[in-house]
């Protein structure tokens, strides 16, 4: 009985610092959405003034950053967890990345974030947009055609109750179903391992969240 309250209790407390989270976010892109209306506003006004002229330095470096290689290995915990260890790029680029794991934990990725919120796609992601939800703390759920109907739409319900979280299908990952967060990974055996539930409340905005608190919304979807 005890064990459980304080299972109720974490998962009320987690809940509770989630949505406070979210709260923060939604009055930051609102500051946001008004210093860029600002800006705009400056830009537009100097081009009247100046004359129009062409700025090339944003997409150079967008171009030059693609270079920019993640490096390291998977070192693999008693816990069944894989930790990367070593660099994992965090600069949006333009260009497309090719990750040395699939799916990847991390890396250089595209500047828009796939949205997040409990969110089940049923086509496979562009992953450059997927990395990026893991730098905002999401936990990541794929899954092969040679997972069963019955855990994949049991752990599609279970996203779909869970902020900061996605789901997708892979047919190039290794294992029928797979976990991922930014710099973690495991396998899992199916919908009830009770793996999946332990990678959730560790991962799911947790302390290897590069941007915690960044949104999942307002990003891009199917």
């Amino acid at each position: 009985m005890g064990s459980a309250k304080a299972k109720n209790s974490n998962s009320a407390a987690r809940k509770a610092r989630i949505e406070e989270m979210q709260r923060a976010e939604r009055a930051r892109e609102r500051r946001a959405r008004i210093l860029t209306i600002g800006a705009s506003v400056v830009v537009v006004a100097g081009l009247v003034v100046g004359g129009v002229f062409v700025v090339k330095s944003q997409s150079d470096k967008d171009d030059s950053a693609s270079d920019s290689k993640t490096s390291g290995h998977f070192v693999t915990g008693k816990d069944g967890v894989k930790t990367w260890k070593g660099t994992l790029g965090r600069t949006h680029v333009a260009k497309t990345v090719k990750y040395p794991t699939e799916p990847p934990v991390g890396g250089n990725h595209n500047q828009v974030w796939m949205n997040c919120n409990g969110d089940v796609y049923t086509k496979a992601l562009n992953n450059m947009n997927a990395v990026h939800s893991l730098e905002h703390g999401a936990v990541w759920v794929t899954y092969t055609s040679k997972a069963s109907k019955a855990d994949v739409d049991a752990l599609a319900a279970k996203v779909k109750k869970t902020p900061y979280t996605l789901m997708s299908p892979d047919d190039k990952q290794p294992d029928p179903i797979m976990l991922t967060a930014w710099g973690k990974q495991r396998t899992v055996t199916s919908a009830t391992d009770p793996n999946v539930d332990k990678f959730f409340a560790e991962f799911v905005q947790g302390k290897q969240t590069p941007e915690p608190g960044a949104a999942c919304t307002n990003g891009l979807s199917q």
